[in-house]
């Protein structure tokens, strides 16, 4: 009888497993948050020494004189960094100033305020490169780390999410405009002098260039990142050679469009770019692109959107004659287009 009863009874120590099990989670949670900051940690350890503080020297009678501030990535150990085109500006030249404490003087090797990149150089070697990633990895939710200097407060680390992917914005040339496409938006705070630094993953590979905050202030909760993918190496390895990025020009706004079915099965597509306007003496118009038209495929490749046109639109196509087919009143149509170089 005594073994049954102690059997079911309930010790003391016993009693407590229920605050145990909570003791259990809370330190469970506390190792979570240790590894969460293990990675930020680690992060900012390895890329502090590869973003620079900028300082942008405008010219002026009688000298030079402060016109700005932002940050800078530095992705060759003999001197190129990256940072956004509109930190830049017009200007040619600025200082750097590592997190050694050291301040070179830095000339703009290219810019494209198109894409928002720039790459300029310094006169020095064995610089800590960073490593380059690809955010076409990236997934939302994952967490980033953004590293720059906000409001001149050099070597700035914060954290947060990848808040969502494939955002577009635009930016604005001389004289010409084109959306950004496939812009990383995250939660990490991002102020001004963010623009130009680094947003990483948890490895420390920088996955976007930091380019803009969200609202009509500063400190909204939101922030961009140009992304750093195929397409971007593609801009800065142009910008190193060249100083600047060559594009063609087609002259035409549209949207994406769902084909009819019956169109669809004959041309196999889905969707297609409606064409809402032609630009009068534009490569389109000279082709005989008409509004309400709906380009299908350009150079045999499928359009779905305006975005996948606006890609097509490189140095490579400018005074190539290229085939486009679209639908015209529900009847398939050819035309043959000479792209343009897009005059910035």
């Amino acid at each position: 009888m005594g073994s049954q009863a102690g059997s079911n009874s309930v010790h003391p120590l016993e009693a407590g497993d229920s605050s145990s099990a909570d003791g259990g989670g809370a330190a469970q949670e506390a190792r979570a948050l240790d590894a969460y900051s293990r990675i930020v940690t680690s992060v900012a350890d390895l890329l502090i020494p590869s973003v620079a503080s900028l300082k942008i020297m405008q010219a002026v009678r009688g000298g030079r004189v402060p016109a700005g501030a932002g940050s800078g990535v530095i992705v060759t150990p003999d001197g190129y960094l990256l940072t956004s085109a509109h930190v830049v500006g017009r200007t040619r030249s600025g200082s750097a100033t590592l997190s050694d404490g050291r301040e070179l003087m830095f000339e703009v090797v290219g810019s494209d305020p198109l894409s928002d990149l720039a790459v300029i150089r310094v006169p020095d070697t064995d610089l800590p490169a960073a490593v380059l990633g690809d955010a076409d990895d990236l997934r939302v939710g994952q967490l980033v780390v953004a590293i720059g200097n906000p409001l001149g407060f050099s070597g700035s680390v914060t954290a947060g999410v990848v808040s969502a992917l494939g955002r577009s914005f635009p930016a604005q040339g001389r004289r010409s405009a084109r959306m950004v496409e496939n812009v990383i938006q995250t939660d990490a705070a991002l102020h001004p002098g963010n623009s130009g630094g680094a947003l990483s993953d948890s490895a420390g590979r920088v996955v976007g260039i930091n380019t803009a905050v969200v609202g009509p202030g500063i400190g909204q909760g939101l922030g961009l990142a140009i992304p750093i993918n195929e397409t971007t190496r593609m801009i800065v390895s142009t910008l190193m050679k060249d100083g600047r990025v060559r594009r063609a020009y087609l002259g035409i706004a549209g949207g994406p469009r769902p084909l009819p079915p019956r169109a669809a099965r004959a041309v196999g597509r889905e969707r297609g770019v409606e064409v809402v306007q032609v630009v009068p003496g534009s490569p389109a118009a000279g082709g005989g692109v008409r509004e309400e038209d709906i380009i299908i495929d350009v150079d045999g490749a499928p359009v779905a959107d305006g975005g996948d046109i606006q890609r097509m639109m490189t140095g490579a196509m400018i005074d190539r004659t290229v085939p486009v087919r679209l639908l015209r009143g529900g009847k398939v149509v050819h035309i043959m287009v000479t792209p343009v170089e897009l005059d910035d």
